[in-house]
């Protein structure tokens, strides 16, 4: 088995930005991607806060971190990472692609989506309830729909949301939104945005598909019915970390980091992974760059030690 320099386990854009600066320096780089260059990113359709280029197509802009990647030797498997195994200076990463082994590694595994856990959301799953409104949104035209959710991710899927739908239910069990204060102003433009406070869904429910859900009210404790055909859930993210409890601190099950170096030499932590106080793509990439420079440093004190 060859022995790589770097494997990079996630290929979001920390990974693949880890990749492209990795196999720049010259490192014998492979990236372990579970279903496809880019990550959760692609769920959403565009994105218009990463610098220099404007509102852009999220695939277009992952594609072309791909290509950057290949093009500096940077090998890509479309593979689960099931384990991993600390030998000596060496890991070796066990996928459902079989096993591949270096020198260092890089954690970049990104988050999923939280679920309500509520009665209705998993026998509605795939018959109106959906964690992606751009996979979605086009199926729910001229529909009522409702958005569980009070940040940033909840808000700009509503928006979306209002490209097809009739209405648009924004749920929230606070008070106040979350979002940045730019994407609160366009709710409260938007006509189409119905915003539904200090309510907490109780049961979505429906025969063939989903018909209404049911809301509490955090104050009152009143239950009331909300029609919709669909619902787009948006609570939270959970780290996709448990094959990694037992080799790196976690908190939260997120990656504990100093610098972006994890409690066990050679292993790095970059992007939605880690802990830290913003999740965007730009601090992934940032994320991505600095892991790949970090884990260089530590492979050339590695040989000359």
């Amino acid at each position: 088995m060859e022995l790589l320099d770097l494997i990079i386990i996630g290929g979001g854009p920390a990974g693949l930005t880890a990749g492209l600066y990795a196999s720049r320096s010259r490192l014998s780089t492979l990236i372990i991607e579970k279903t496809a260059p880019g990550g959760m990113i692609l769920l959403s359709s565009e994105i218009e806060n990463y610098p220099g280029t404007g509102k852009t197509g999220t695939y277009a802009l992952m594609q072309i971190m791909e290509n950057q990647c290949r093009e500096f030797g940077c090998s890509i498997k479309i593979a689960e990472a099931l384990e991993i195994r600390k030998t000596g200076h060496f890991f070796t990463v066990r996928t459902s692609e079989g096993e591949f082994s270096a020198s260092s590694l890089i954690l970049a595994t990104g988050t999923r989506y939280k679920k309500l856990e509520v009665p209705g959301e998993r026998e509605f799953t795939g018959r109106g309830v959906s964690y992606c409104a751009t996979c979605d949104g086009p199926f729910f035209r001229n529909q009522d729909v409702a958005v569980v959710g009070g940040g940033n991710s909840a808000c700009e899927e509503a928006l979306h949301l209002t490209k097809f739908a009739k209405k648009v239910y924004l749920i929230h069990r606070r008070l106040e939104f979350r979002a940045t204060s730019i994407v609160k102003e366009r709710l409260k433009q938007n006509s189409k945005i119905v915003p539904v406070l200090n309510s907490v869904v109780q049961e979505i429910r429906g025969k063939t598909g989903v018909e209404n859900i049911l809301l509490r009210n955090t104050e009152s404790g009143a239950i009331s019915e909300l029609p919709v055909t669909g619902t787009f859930i948006f609570v939270g993210l959970i780290p996709n970390s448990e094959i990694f409890k037992n080799l790196v601190e976690l908190e939260e099950g997120f990656v504990k980091t100093r610098e972006l170096q994890t409690d066990v030499p050679g292993i790095f932590a970059a992007g939605d992974l880690r802990v830290t106080p913003l999740r965007q793509v730009i601090t992934a990439c940032a994320d991505g760059a600095s892991a790949a420079f970090l884990a260089e440093k530590y492979l050339s004190n590695l040989r000359t030690s």
